[in-house]
């Protein structure tokens, strides 16, 4: 239905941490501390993967990431299916994560069976992915569970860069991701660019008028909340550009300038 690689590994999702033993052979201390710390939640813990998963799921690799989402939709759907679902965002693959379900009914409605219609995403961006299986953990790909948070929480913990050889075991880290058919352009400040009606903005300081459509934001949180419905309204205006400002690399800034570049670069 997505289009999605098959080499690009899916994350299991789970109601609670009792959940776990269906999917992951052994769960490190460091991993359950991060779980009871900021789960249910946008956080995924790598771990190794049980020997009654299915290769298909992670794609080969002998670790599996496992969510316990806090949107009350997918809890009450987990609940009900009684199963671990395995499960990628409801994209084509490469466009922008859905953050609403009627962005879910534009991307796949004619290639899906059916939609649970519920609010809209809290967080706005992916979860952080964290692999539990090396000692210091390693933050695969970054979201809005941060760096500095987790380390507050468990210590020692290192960031992967490109060309890290783990990062192939989460999702969003070895394929085109998030683009949308508009071109990015990132700028300091909205002043770094001609306003163009042709084009969209978005980003925490305001810019002049001409732009065709515009979001402004008070902080990287709530960017990072509306950075793939922006692009999504971009694309059925049919803009051309997208300008983003560039935000400070802490805190969710260091996730949210990571979306947007891998947006741009493409």
């Amino acid at each position: 239905a997505k289009g999605r690689p098959a080499d690009n590994p899916l994350i299991v999702h789970v109601p609670n941490v009792a959940r776990l033993d269906q999917v992951a052979s052994e769960v490190p201390d460091v991993a359950r501390l991060i779980l009871r710390t900021f789960s249910p939640g946008p956080v995924t813990v790598v771990l190794p993967r049980s020997p009654t998963l299915s290769p298909l799921v992670s794609a080969g690799l002998d670790t599996v990431g496992v969510r316990i989402p806090a949107h009350e939709t997918a809890q009450t759907f987990l609940d009900a299916c009684g199963v671990p679902v395995a499960a990628p965002s409801a994209n084509r693959s490469g466009r922008p994560s859905p953050t609403t379900w009627d962005a879910v009914l534009r991307d796949l409605d004619d290639r899906i069976d059916c939609l649970l219609r519920g609010p809209r995403a809290r967080v706005g961006l992916e979860s952080t992915v964290v692999d539990c299986t090396v000692t210091p953990p390693v933050v695969l790909r970054t979201g809005s569970v941060t760096v500095e948070a987790l380390r507050a929480a468990i210590g020692d913990v290192e960031v992967a860069t490109a060309g890290h050889g783990h990062a192939g075991r989460s999702p969003g880290t070895r394929h085109p991701h998030y683009a949308p058919r508009a071109r990015i352009v990132l700028v300091d400040s909205p002043g770094d660019v001609l306003p163009v009606s042709t084009a969209g903005y978005i980003g925490i300081r305001a810019p002049g008028e001409g732009f065709g459509i515009t979001r402004v934001v008070r902080d990287a949180a709530a960017y990072a909340h509306e950075l793939y419905d922006f692009f999504r309204r971009c694309d059925a205006l049919d803009l051309d550009t997208i300008v983003c400002q560039r935000v400070d690399r802490t805190g969710v800034g260091l996730a949210l300038m990571d979306r947007i570049e891998r947006a741009a670069d493409r």
